[in-house]
């Protein structure tokens, strides 16, 4: 079984992310940063926030549904806001999603919060409303369950510190995790979380027995070139209950983001 966990940038590099996409086939994909604007049919819009100003796949969503035709696909939306074509605002959803191949049976899931609510309104002030998805299925060759669940944790616009928010938003991902999973499942938690590996998120998840693979395994980072700031680490891939010897590796080419592919194969 083959999990692919990535932050998708908005599809701002689709012309690479899709094909890679399309050529990996993944069982299971975990994908952040995504956009659906199903009001337009423009192809790619502008998101703005002040400075930040990002070119955005308008569909992100639907063109993700189209090179992974044999996937059941969860949107899974944090807020709807605007962006922009030209001078014209569109309604436009932003959150992860979550594409499961039709040969996996989901015989369990569970979609909510960790952070905040769904914002109706705009998608608000920093730090903004966070989603996370988990999903158990069978595998029958393997004989068990694989119970995956990823988050796309929140933005500070201080930096990737130790917060109170980011304490309960941790303990939000383990409880709605364990909302799904059983005793005997492969477990499986990913996303971008936004902090540091030595923060407290990641020490809560080891507490419950997660192995985190990119830093015990020694990855420099998981930020492409395109990602010009300070600080390589944001996105982390997390196990437990597995006996085996998990194929782990952190994707530095081709770019498709400017967050590095995560590839678990069990």
């Amino acid at each position: 079984m083959k999990i692919i966990c990535l932050n998708g940038w908005g599809g701002k590099m689709h012309d690479a992310l899709l094909p890679y996409l399309k050529h990996e086939q993944p069982d299971i994909l975990c994908l952040q940063e995504v956009v659906h604007s199903p009001a337009t049919s423009k192809s790619e819009l502008t998101y703005r926030d002040g400075d930040h100003v990002l070119p955005q796949r308008a569909n992100f969503f639907a063109d993700v549904c189209a090179v992974l035709p044999t996937h059941a696909a969860s949107f899974c939306p944090a807020a709807q806001g605007v962006l922009w074509g030209g001078d014209t605002p569109v309604p436009s959803q932003w959150g992860l999603a979550t594409f499961v191949s039709r040969d996996l049976p989901v015989i369990g899931q569970a979609q909510g919060f960790v952070h905040k609510t769904y914002g109706t309104d705009g998608y608000g002030d920093h730090p903004r409303s966070r989603s996370a998805h988990v999903v158990r299925v069978h595998d029958h060759e393997m004989g068990r369950s694989v119970t995956v669940g990823h988050m796309h944790g929140l933005r500070d616009l201080r930096g990737k510190m130790d917060t109170a928010e980011r304490k309960a938003q941790a303990q939000a991902m383990l409880a709605l995790f364990d909302s799904v999973v059983q005793e005997d499942d492969i477990a499986v938690i990913c996303g971008d979380f936004n902090v540091e590996p030595e923060s407290e998120t990641l020490a809560l998840m080891r507490q419950a027995g997660f192995e985190e693979l990119v830093t015990s395994r020694n990855f420099p980072g998981t930020r492409t070139a395109q990602y010009l700031k300070p600080g390589r680490f944001a996105d982390y891939m997390l196990v437990r209950g597995y006996d085996g010897t998990a194929e782990f590796d952190v994707i530095y080419s081709p770019e498709v983001s400017d967050h590095c592919p995560l590839v678990l194969t069990l």
